[in-house]
């Protein structure tokens, strides 16, 4: 984990809509992370060319790149093997494929109170 001298986790949004992003955002500040958020692939991959978060919610249809491709780059840095990633999407069907290189797959529509007691329970199994 990132914390350092009782600083909370990190969390990193990989999320291209600013309501969802808002709301992935306050949930996870409120079960006490710091967190960041992006809206496309090629931010997401500049994030985390530098950072090492805790925990990382990534979208798979993001503009420019796509999170497919940004999971299995993140995936295969060895620097981000501790992060916890959440993958969120629309689409179930997509979502079943990409139980192995994510801890959680949230289908769309995800609500404050899944993403905050997700974020808790990631918190809990990192201390």
């Amino acid at each position: 984990m990132n914390t350092v001298r009782g600083l909370a986790p990190y969390a990193l949004v990989v999320e291209d809509d600013r309501d969802v992003a808002h709301i992935f955002s306050q949930a996870l500040q409120d079960a006490g992370y710091q967190t960041e958020v992006v809206a496309t692939g090629h931010k997401a991959q500049a994030r985390l060319a530098f950072n090492n978060p805790d925990l990382i919610v990534l979208e798979l249809h993001l503009p420019q790149i796509s999170g497919e491709v940004v999971l299995r780059q993140l995936r295969g840095q060895r620097r981000l093997h501790r992060a916890h990633v959440v993958v969120a999407t629309g689409d179930a069907q997509a979502a079943q494929g990409y139980g192995e290189f994510a801890d959680q797959v949230l289908v769309k529509p995800v609500g404050y109170e899944q993403v905050r007691q997700l974020a808790e329970s990631l918190i809990a199994v990192s201390a």
